[in-house]
């Protein structure tokens, strides 16, 4: 990682937050030969001093036999970023730049079984379908049809044992930089470099 002390924080509660907003994470495996890697959503699940990474794989996969192979694996959050460019700088002959934010959480994956998988899917899909009124929701579906597709689908835990992170957001600029920065985003067509920018602005 690009790690400077500036793109860091000290704020746990922070980096945290970041990892529930940003459920969209690439998994990275290993196999023997290559790097694997697969886009899942997960959920971070805080149990006293161990953090937990929830989901679940389709089974018949390159991912799915790498983790079986080797345990040890990697979640990349990431966040909204941006192209900086050094036309708005006091001085713009400069470099330009970007800015993002990323979470970076090694662990040990661990294989679910069947009751265990079930539970998982039942959790992600209760998360983001309103059990009382989605007809998409899981308790509106046939137990037939949940048993066929879990044929297919195994669930993992994650128990993280390091996390580390880069949020470069500009911060070893002039305040003056940093406000000709936002006020450039905030101009640009492109959802995530206004989001860049509200970010910025909320910590000028």
């Amino acid at each position: 990682m690009y790690k400077l002390p500036y793109f860091t924080t000290d704020n746990q509660e922070e980096i945290l937050d970041f990892m529930h907003n940003n459920t969209f994470v690439t998994l990275v495996g290993f196999d023997g030969a290559f790097p694997v890697a697969t886009q899942i959503p997960v959920k971070t699940v805080i149990d006293g001093d161990s953090i937990k990474l929830i989901g679940h794989i389709m089974t018949k996969t390159d991912h799915f036999n790498a983790f079986q192979k080797n345990k040890n694996v990697l979640a990349i959050f990431t966040g909204a970023h941006a192209y900086i460019s050094a036309s708005v700088y006091e001085n713009p002959k400069s470099a330009s730049t970007w800015n993002y934010k990323t979470v970076q959480a090694k662990g040990i994956i661990r294989l679910l079984n069947s009751e265990e998988t079930y539970q998982v899917i039942k959790d992600l899909t209760d998360k983001y379908e309103n059990p009382e009124s989605s007809p998409a929701a899981f308790n509106k579906m046939g137990e037939d049809y949940i048993q066929k597709h879990l044929k297919a689908i195994t669930g993992f835990e994650i128990s993280v044992t390091n996390i580390d992170h880069v949020f470069k957001m500009s911060q070893n600029h002039s305040s003056a930089n940093k406000e000709n920065i936002v006020k450039n985003l905030q101009q640009s067509d492109d959802v995530l470099a206004k989001e860049v920018a509200k970010e910025m602005k909320d910590n000028l």
